[in-house]
């Protein structure tokens, strides 16, 4: 379960002649075990900045987010690291698959990370799902050799290998046909509800909302700003 309460984020950023920050806040919103929730919103209004969050790439200004009874917030740099590993599963927008790894050694690379489980059966999962996004040929292709619909693809096998308590994709479905994009969002909705994970996900697609228990509109729980002014 995620629970977020007065939660605030502020960045500040220096370039050679334009000073930029962003401001977020949200007041509060949970998203209980099992259970899938869609985050939409225009762009700027802090989706991307609230998975970085909730994942421990990025750290609070203040506030709360407990996950699973854990108040992430408060963890030292080495507690959030060990806590990425073993709970959180994502899915990049820029799929960040390793060039040098097979498909199917990219969707095992969680499993590389934490040694868990005995490498047999991880390499059968990851053969599995796989075949579950219609891959099956590809296991030993390098990711230069696919589409960019199918490098998505790879990317959310791998962010759900290790059938992590928290699973975060930032759009997803970006690159998918209508027919994959469908059948992405129902494995990730499945993974979550027979794993007992929670599921969040960025999406600007309105024909996919129907699949999530609960849509979260950024605009009603965040006040993002986002300043660029000359130096």
């Amino acid at each position: 379960m995620i629970n977020i309460s007065e939660l605030a984020f502020r960045y500040r950023g220096r370039g050679s002649n334009l000073e930029s920050s962003f401001s977020m806040q949200v007041q509060e919103f949970a998203v209980p075990l099992g259970a899938s929730t869609a985050l939409v919103g225009p762009s700027g209004s802090g989706k991307t900045t609230l998975l970085g969050l909730i994942a421990g790439t990025l750290r609070a200004t203040s506030g709360s987010i407990i996950v699973n009874d854990q108040a992430i917030t408060g963890f030292s740099d080495n507690e959030l690291g060990r806590y990425r590993i073993r709970s959180v599963g994502q899915v990049f927008q820029a799929f960040e698959l390793l060039g040098y790894l097979t498909v199917i050694e990219n969707v095992m690379l969680p499993w590389y990370i934490s040694g868990n489980g005995v490498k047999a059966d991880i390499r059968k999962r990851a053969a599995d799902l796989l075949l579950d996004v219609g891959l099956e040929s590809k296991q030993s292709a390098m990711p230069g050799e696919l589409s960019q619909g199918e490098q998505q693809r790879v990317a959310v096998c791998r962010a759900m290998l290790n059938n992590p308590p928290v699973l975060l994709a930032d759009e997803p479905t970006g690159n998918l046909d209508q027919a994959n994009k469908q059948n992405v969002v129902d494995l990730l909705v499945e993974q979550a509800k027979r794993n007992n994970s929670t599921l969040l996900m960025v999406t600007h697609d309105e024909s996919l909302l129907n699949k999530f228990d609960s849509v979260l509109d950024m605009r009603n729980v965040a006040q993002p700003l986002e300043v660029k002014s000359q130096r």
